[in-house]
């Protein structure tokens, strides 16, 4: 399969952008890859890029964009970051993915079992002292878990019913965060022109479930 041209880009819907990576998941979880020569791909791409994806996934090492939706070099914009969730840098590089060089969709990708989450949960108890900039990225999702949990429930990662649902709606405010503070994406939302939506990759199955 040949890597997109400024030309095949340009033909692509937000609809069909969002088609492309769930028929990728479906190939995935079949073992069913498309045959890629990845070297003639480094060749097609080496002046320049057309993707049609920005995902916005974790850094953990189970939930790789390119693979999970069988894609190859020069088709998906891959932001990560420890709980996939947005700040202003991300929020620069997604405009410039949809914005400047043409995707068609942003996608923000939770999993399940997500370690950050649970750093997030157990935050209290465990001890960062001496890693300063953890316990501030796991604070990150102290607002979350306060709307979210119930009274009397156990505030602790071993809460596998809390730790799903804190996934889904950290997943559910980072696309709250780039409606209300990218005016250039929503803008390009309202406009028809891309579609910004939250799915949720299973480590234990490779499936991946769309919000």
């Amino acid at each position: 399969m040949k890597a997109h041209t400024s030309e095949t880009q340009s033909t692509i819907t937000p609809e069909k952008a969002l088609q492309f990576l769930q028929e990728g998941n479906e190939r995935f979880v079949s073992n069913l890859k498309v045959n890629r020569n990845l070297l003639e791909q480094v060749n097609d791409t080496r002046e320049g890029q057309w993707p049609f994806a920005v995902v916005l996934s974790c850094i953990d090492s189970r939930t790789s964009a390119e693979l999970i939706f069988d894609q190859g070099l020069g088709d998906i914009f891959s932001v990560r970051i420890a709980g996939n969730f947005v700040n202003q840098d991300i929020l620069g590089s997604m405009e410039f993915g949809a914005n400047v060089a043409g995707a068609k969709v942003i996608v923000v990708l939770g999993h399940s079992k997500c370690g950050a989450l649970k750093g997030g949960l157990d935050a209290a108890v465990i001890n960062t002292t001496e890693m300063n900039n953890l316990s501030h990225l796991v604070n990150h999702f102290t607002p979350i878990i306060d709307e979210i949990i119930q009274d009397g429930e156990d505030r602790s990662s071993k809460n596998a019913d809390l730790l799903e649902r804190l996934n889904v709606c950290n997943v559910k405010k980072s696309i709250e965060v780039i409606r209300e503070e990218s005016s250039t994406l929503r803008n390009l939302e309202d406009e028809g022109k891309i579609k910004i939506v939250g799915a949720n990759y299973c480590v234990e199955t490779g499936v991946v479930t769309w919000l």
